[in-house]
């Protein structure tokens, strides 16, 4: 089995202050507690805009190692109505330090509207665009999209071909797509309800373990929607999954009730 990294969406959130973080817990001290509790963090923040490389530094360095983070590309590479066109604002973002985050840089994610729309030509040129390299450091790449054109062999198969790795997303808003298609699987947990302490229930607690605990060893749970039949050759795959969304008052208690769980 590979290892299994599960984790919430960034560490500076106001409601988590009294019911995740201490109370007067100081607040420059987040990441190290989060850090202590879950065992890995999607950052947000680089959707909206860069960073320098001295704060993805300074992020490694607080946290212990074996911690990983995850960072949502920015919005100007996936919000274009061209994707083929994206080529400079990638470069940008993959150069603007991440590799400073060294061993704790995980996989990229980008994430697109739901209104974006499948066509294979366009979104095949963009997957190509995708580097496997920066500065000499490893990147991997986890694609999120939101609309129910995507779910068409065709595009299970660009994603396969490079292997970049599609997004399971447990959302009750938008379709999802399970078939595996990279060396790691990345999961969103988006469901979460703020009548369960850990924002799921006890056995879908369970389940979602059963299931990490699966992908990890490289085997396709039931009960998921796949777009095709075949499934990629059995191997362990690190397996990332995040609580994030739905009620986010209760990520963290479900991140940490799912680590106790596998």
């Amino acid at each position: 089995m590979s290892i299994i990294r599960i984790g919430i969406g960034g560490w500076t959130y106001e409601p988590w202050r009294g019911t995740f973080y201490p109370e007067k817990w100081a607040q420059k001290r987040e990441l190290d507690y989060a850090a202590e509790h879950v065992t890995a963090i999607e950052i947000n923040g680089t959707y909206y805009g860069s960073q320098k490389p001295a704060t993805f530094a300074s992020w490694a360095a607080a946290v212990p190692d074996g911690f990983v983070f995850t960072l949502k590309a920015s919005r100007y590479c996936t919000n274009r109505k061209v994707l083929a066109e994206t080529g400079e604002s990638i470069a940008k973002f993959v150069g603007q330090g991440i590799v400073e985050l060294g061993d704790k840089l995980g996989p990229i994610l980008w994430q697109f509207m739901a209104t974006k729309k499948f066509d294979a030509d366009d979104f095949g040129a963009f997957l190509k665009l995708l580097p496997a390299k920066q500065d000499g450091i490893a990147l991997r790449h986890a694609i999120q999209v939101r609309h129910e054109s995507f779910a068409v062999p065709e595009f299970v198969a660009l994603c396969r071909d490079v292997g970049v790795a599609i997004v399971y997303a447990d959302s009750a808003e938008y379709p999802a797509i399970a078939d595996v298609t990279g060396d790691f699987v990345y999961a969103r947990l988006e469901s979460a309800e703020e009548r369960f302490v850990a924002g799921y229930a006890p056995h879908a607690l369970d389940d979602w373990a059963a299931k990490a605990k699966l992908w990890a060893a490289g085997g396709r749970p039931e009960g998921l929607p796949y777009v095709t039949e075949a499934a990629p050759k059995k191997a362990a795959r690190e397996t990332f999954v995040f609580f994030i969304n739905g009620a986010k008052v209760r990520a963290p208690q479900g991140a940490m009730a799912l680590i106790e769980r596998v």
